[in-house]
């Protein structure tokens, strides 16, 4: 398979419509239904949950059950605390950035539809610069352009409301996509890419696939823990992000060293069943895919723990997509990697046999 050939026009639409819509953690509905959309003539049936997963599954009749996995939810805050002067406090949703929100222009989500608001930041003139204070939890802001609380609620903003980063996909130097919440909407992209080549390239499976989109990945793997228990999957193959350590200011002694264009980044922690991480490493070798590796320690971070450690023991394996920015609204990937990423878990899964024993005990 040629990587210049994965992507189609099509696809990239879609990937710009999916990235564009605000899917924060909690309230992915119309982000789900938007890849459910996509993903419709490539699977033959969905299954959801009462928290929003979603699962395309192609053979549901297998007793063997392979999923691929990424997570569909964005960092975001809540409206947490609202002024007599109609400034808004917040908390975060996620692992939102308290250092990149100044200035930055929000989407206050309401019942009645979105409200504009901006982060408002002393002006440099007006700040002390014998005591430079710096952004935190407790002096960011909103202001949405009202003089009062009153006003505030007027707009049907109350505390709860979710808020979020109207920044859109752009595409730098022909090649590098950037958007908020690459992390990790393009795992979601990249595992329904693989669904959409099953499909054109007529490969039939000899096991159940699950193309699994989880919720609240950003919140502690809450989607995934809940989906495992209803997939009981025999194997899953997770799809998340991990930092390019390459750009300023990151140590690569303590990080590691990944970088954007290298290639898709398979993981090494407890939770990463070695047998399952060999075939991915052998495809990958096998088929001229570039790769990297990345030591993750004690967990890895991911939906991989939850699926590792799920109904006795899930052979589990963790793909990244290398990236940098993570966590703010300019995260940026690689096509090329993006493209591998999606070869490699496509020719892994023609690897897998029907009933495969991935046991260290054979």
């Amino acid at each position: 398979m040629n990587t210049n050939t994965i992507l189609k026009e099509s696809s990239l639409q879609f990937l710009e419509t999916y990235l564009n819509n605000a899917s924060p953690t909690g309230h992915e509905s119309n982000g789900q239904k938007l890849w459910m959309k996509y993903l419709e003539p490539f699977v033959d049936t969905f299954i959801t949950d009462n928290y929003g997963t979603a699962v395309g599954v192609i053979n549901p009749d297998a007793p063997y059950k392979v999923v691929i996995e990424g997570h569909a939810d964005e960092i975001s805050w809540y409206v947490n605390y609202i002024s007599e002067d109609g400034f808004i406090y917040v908390v975060r949703n996620g692992g939102s950035d308290h250092m990149i929100a100044p200035s930055k222009r929000v989407n206050i989500h309401t019942k009645k539809g979105i409200v504009e608001g901006v982060f408002g930041w002393p002006a440099i003139h007006t700040r002390n610069r014998n005591k430079e204070e710096y952004p935190k939890i407790e002096n960011i802001f909103i202001d949405c352009g009202c003089n009062t609380k009153e006003e505030v609620l007027a707009l049907d903003i109350h505390v709860g409301c979710v808020i979020t980063y109207p920044d859109t996909f752009t595409i730098l130097n022909n090649n590098k996509f950037v958007c908020r919440a690459l992390d990790n909407r393009m795992g979601g992209f990249m595992i329904a890419e693989v669904a959409r080549l099953l499909k054109e390239n007529n490969r039939t499976l000899p096991f159940g696939l699950y193309i699994t989109n989880s919720v609240q990945e950003e919140v502690g793997l809450r989607g995934a823990e809940m989906i495992t228990q209803t997939i009981k999957p025999n194997v899953a193959i997770v799809t998340d992000v991990c930092h390019d350590s390459t750009t300023p200011m990151i140590e690569v002694k303590i990080e590691g060293e990944n970088k954007i264009g290298s290639g898709p980044v398979i993981g090494y922690a407890p939770a990463i069943q070695n047998e399952l991480r060999e075939l991915i490493t052998n495809t990958a070798e096998a088929n001229n895919i570039p790769f990297q590796r990345n030591a993750l320690s004690r967990i890895t971070g991911t939906d991989t723990d939850a699926f590792a450690y799920s109904n006795g023991g899930v052979p589990s394996a963790l793909i990244s997509l290398p990236l940098r920015y993570m966590h703010t609204t300019v995260e940026m990937v690689h096509r090329e990697d993006v493209e591998n990423t999606i070869k490699l878990i496509y020719e892994t899964l023609l690897k897998i046999e029907a009933n495969h024993n991935f046991s260290y005990f054979k």
